[in-house]
């Protein structure tokens, strides 16, 4: 049998079985191949060990999950981890930070399984990934309204209707006329409250030089300098909702792909935001960006 459709049937296999017991011995045998033939082949093809793609697919499901109403420690104990601390390391090695603080941007998404015969079609075309750029900012100071959210899944509903509320009562007059901002852009920030903790606070604000003459009404807080991963969304309509289409599809990219291939890690000491400016005026090839903080990965 072509090698390319074995290991794609093991793929399958893996996939489906992902919340039983599973082994290279076991899955060689399967494939009728001698478990050093299987590790050789498995590698060659995917570009991982057999195990390790397990753990990532294994991941990744718990990751898409990370968007519902289970405890962390109930989606560990379904992929076979048996403890929140060791669930918590290997998702760290592979994501770049904590389940806790990528739960605030869990999507419930699954990166689809390899696809060998995708991937020798997609290598042979020379596709491309979006590929971020690197920024080192100082300080921010942010203005403006915040929201207190969590993370199981309950941020999904809140932030559309936190950002519903913001148009509709036209919040957006007292950031811009009043407190006179550095420049003109509102910034959707995520401020973890604390590393062990689901609930985090959505700003969304502007930058200002000082807090002296921000009203007392507003919320106001410092970002901290760092180095980020600066994502810009394909452009997009705002007709039938493509731009927002547009950013979910970049931030799903971001934290299921980009991240675990990146070398990169999450600087846990900073805070994300998007930051909508001039260019998401109109309705045609509008676009926003991402900032993610980040530290090269030792």
């Amino acid at each position: 049998m072509d090698h390319i459709v074995c290991i794609q049937q093991s793929i399958d296999y893996i996939e489906d079985h992902l919340k039983e017991p599973l082994s290279a011995e076991q899955l060689a045998s399967l494939a009728g191949f001698s478990l050093y033939h299987f590790y050789k082949i498995f590698q060659a093809h995917t570009g991982l060990s057999v195990m390790d793609y397990i753990r990532r697919r294994r991941l990744a499901h718990a990751a898409a999950d990370m968007a519902y109403p289970k405890t962390l420690l109930e989606i560990a104990l379904d992929y076979g981890f048996e403890t929140h601390a060791g669930f918590t390391k290997a998702f760290g090695k592979v994501y770049g930070m904590s389940p806790e603080r990528y739960r605030m941007h869990a999507t419930g998404y699954v990166p689809e399984r390899v696809d060998l015969h995708k991937l020798a079609n997609y290598q042979l075309n020379g596709g491309m990934m979006m590929r971020p750029t690197f920024i080192t900012k100082p300080a921010i100071q942010l203005a403006g309204y915040a929201l207190e959210t969590s993370a199981n899944g309950q941020n999904l509903s809140d932030i559309p209707a936190f950002w519903d509320r913001y148009n509709k009562e036209h919040w957006g007059h007292m950031l811009h006329d009043v407190v006179q901002p550095v420049h003109h852009g509102e910034y959707g920030a995520c401020i973890m409250n604390s590393p062990q903790s689901e609930q985090f606070t959505y700003v969304i604000g502007v930058e200002v030089a000082q807090f002296d003459d921000v009203p007392k009404e507003l919320y106001t807080t410092t970002l901290p300098s760092a180095t980020y991963a600066v994502f810009t969304t394909p452009p997009a309509q705002r007709q039938d909702g493509g731009f927002i289409q547009a950013i979910q599809g970049t931030t799903k990219y971001i934290f299921n792909e980009w991240f675990p291939a990146s070398g990169y890690v999450y600087d846990a000491n900073a805070a994300d935001f998007e930051l909508y400016d001039e260019r998401c005026y109109g309705d045609e090839n509008l676009v926003m960006d991402i900032y993610i903080p980040v530290q090269k990965k030792l």
